[in-house]
């Protein structure tokens, strides 16, 4: 049997040497740009060289996350940075953008490439359309549960990879708008501001409904290598060295030998993350929530006394020097972080000496144990690889992705999410329709009703975010069934859906098709897609940065700022809000949990400018509406006369997104 790969976090130097010591097959690690990891310290290009061959030397594979979206204007320095990476061989690049995988495959074939997590492929039609696209793995969606983790397996020749360890994100990865949403700061961009680690308020009650706890697979990982997943991976680039070292021995020590379980599990009682959840993998969802807090760390105690000196505390926990704590103000959403130097523990009572100003009531928490100290230097090199494309070169690589936009006629498109729509829509105003409902509604029309037949050149059949293992048969026949009606137009939620359609079919894709550049745009057209739709969350800038306008601009929309296969305790009905007074309300459609915005965002009175712009094709996105036909006449009238409407937001148009 091939020995499954250990995959450990490297976030800075120290980490890098800890995970070495750790026992890793592989590490990951980032650039100081384009990656998904933004606030870790990651590496310069000078040291990689120097990480590559020290790992190398310990038969230990590196792997470089460049797996956030690109903007247009960053197509340059992502060009300079691949050239970069083509020289110096990188084992693998973890990549999330579809303009990053074309540029890799047309200009630097050389690359491996590992399809990121969040690229969310969730299905073995997924694995099996990489596998065509000439991926060396795919890292699956930590939605899965182990029974469809081993059917991908079972159907696709491409390695894969879980996540084993580390915190999760309550939405799928590369799917969270939330952070964008309330601050600019992009989930795909590497910034994400963990919106899903803050309170809110249902006016009955308020809590961390969408915090999960962290991920542990320990008594799982025999049954994932019995699965076929070849790599293991732990999450932690923003963790400690002592955090990753601890972690990884006692990952280390299950793979080698399921015997050592125990010796493992008592490794991990005292790892300072949040409390555990073995989450689909382990069929453990009914406790994933950690509702109290989502502070990382072990729970020690609560501060009672004040010193000069420092403070007094009470724990049942045996405290060596040099522990790292992490002190939370009772009522501020404040933290101290101390290594603490000096301690005196007398049974239960622990006095602290430590500058600082404190406050009584004050948890703390446990957030790191200094069992053995590692270098946070790298040996000296002369290493100074010349890298970078030529202006002129990049110049006509990007050119080449323009494309003439000789269309004069302009299109609206309609998004329905609910069939009382049907009656409320006069179809002849509208150019376009998409029906985007439950499987269970599909099934149940007619599509050979005359209606539908009136207008079938119109409709287009759009496939969900999340198909899972054992509906994607189910949505094949429904494709069938759709285009043996004369239906033969789909909008797709992901590229690899083009498999689940019959042969001449026509498809488009949606917003979860992410084109945040030309490149994108190019590889997807490359792909016969009939249309794309540009990302919900983008700016101004970047719009009017597109040379290919022949995509659709959402321009009315409620964001999905969650989508989850995970359940929150809220009620459909009841509204909740942020600490900032914003409304929010929960859908659930096919078991995915939507959370979006009580006000939608509106780009209406843009729709001239948009025009003169160039771009010719629109969305009104009546998802998650209640149906009305004033409100659609409305909403038609206001497009047409390029119109704001009240109330409303506009995301991040006016603001750069980060």
């Amino acid at each position: 049997m091939k020995r499954t790969e250990l995959l450990l976090p490297a976030g800075n130097t120290e980490t890098f040497y800890a995970a070495l010591e750790g026992g890793a097959d592989a590490v990951y690690l980032g650039l100081k740009y384009f990656n998904a990891r933004g606030r870790a310290l990651n590496f310069s290009n000078r040291q990689i060289p120097v990480l590559i061959d020290l790992a190398h030397k310990k038969n230990c594979k590196v792997f470089i996350t460049l797996n956030t979206v690109i903007k247009n204007r960053e197509l340059p320095e992502l060009l300079d940075v691949l050239d970069f990476l083509n020289k110096i061989k990188p084992d693998a690049v973890i990549i999330q953008d579809w303009g990053v995988y074309h540029l890799v495959k047309k200009h630097f074939p050389q690359l491996t490439v590992h399809a990121s997590t969040q690229m969310a492929n969730h299905n073995s039609s997924g694995a099996i359309y990489s596998y065509k696209k000439d991926f060396e793995r795919v890292i699956l969606a930590r939605e899965l549960t182990l029974r469809e983790a081993k059917e991908v397996n079972k159907k696709s020749k491409i390695q894969t990879e879980v996540f084993i360890h580390g915190a999760l994100c309550y939405s799928f990865s590369g799917m969270c708008n939330f952070s964008s949403y309330l601050g600019g700061h992009g989930a795909n961009r590497g910034i994400c501001s963990q919106v899903c680690r803050r309170s809110f308020d249902t006016g009955k009650e308020d809590k961390y409904f969408y915090s999960l706890k962290d991920n542990q697979q320990i008594e799982n990982i025999h049954n994932l290598i019995n699965a076929g997943i070849h790599s293991l991976k732990i999450e932690g680039r923003l963790k400690s060295s002592d955090y990753v070292y601890k972690v990884a021995r006692a990952y280390r020590t299950v793979i080698d030998d399921k015997a050592n379980l125990p010796y493992a599990q008592e490794l991990l009682k005292t790892e300072t993350g949040r409390k555990k959840t073995s989450y689909f993998l382990g069929n453990d969802l009914s406790d994933a929530i950690t509702y109290e807090s989502p502070n990382t760390g072990l729970y020690l105690g609560k501060i009672k006394k004040i010193t000069k000196t420092g403070f007094i505390f009470d724990s049942d926990f045996d405290l060596h020097n040099d522990f790292r704590i992490r002190i939370k103000h009772p009522k501020k959403d404040e933290q101290i972080n101390l290594k603490v130097r000096e301690f005196f523990q007398n049974e239960k009572t622990v006095t602290v000496v430590a500058e600082g100003k404190f406050t009584l009531g004050s948890s703390i928490y446990l957030s790191g144990i200094i069992e053995r100290k590692f270098s946070s230097k790298l040996p000296e090199t002369k290493n100074n690889i010349r890298f970078g494309i030529s202006y002129g070169k990049k110049k006509n690589i990007i050119k080449s992705f323009v494309k003439e936009n000789r269309k004069t006629n302009y299109s609206l498109f309609v998004r329905i999410d609910n069939l009382q729509w049907m009656r409320k829509i006069r179809f002849d105003e509208i150019d376009n329709i998409i029906f985007s409902f439950t499987l269970k509604d599909f099934e149940n029309l007619d599509a050979g009703a005359g209606f539908i037949q009136k207008f079938r050149h119109k409709i287009w059949i759009e496939f969900p975010h999340f198909i899972p293992e054992g509906k994607i048969e189910d949505y094949k026949k429904l494709a069938e069934k759709f285009f043996a009606k004369g239906l033969n137009k789909f909008f797709l939620s992901h590229i690899s859906q083009k498999l689940l359609l019959p042969k001449n079919a026509i498809f488009a894709g949606n917003e979860n098709m992410y084109c945040y550049n030309d490149a994108a745009i190019d590889f997807f057209f490359s792909e016969n897609a009939k249309l794309i739709t540009y990302p919900v969350e983008n700016d101004e800038e970047n719009i009017f940065s597109y040379k290919n306008k022949s995509g659709i601009m959402p321009i009315y929309f409620y964001p999905r700022l969650f989508i989850s296969r995970m359940p929150v305790k809220i009620r459909e009905s009841e509204s909740f809000k942020d600490d900032l007074n914003n409304s929010y309300h929960k859908i659930v459609r096919d078991g995915i949990t939507y959370t979006v915005p009580e006000i939608p965002v509106s780009f209406m009175q843009y729709v001239s400018k948009f025009k003169q712009s160039g771009f010719k094709n629109f969305l009104i996105d009546l998802s998650f509406e209640k149906p009305s036909g004033n409100r659609i006449n409305t909403l038609i009238k206001r497009y047409k006369n390029s119109q704001q409407i009240q109330p409303s937001t506009n995301f991040n148009y006016k603001r750069i997104l980060k």
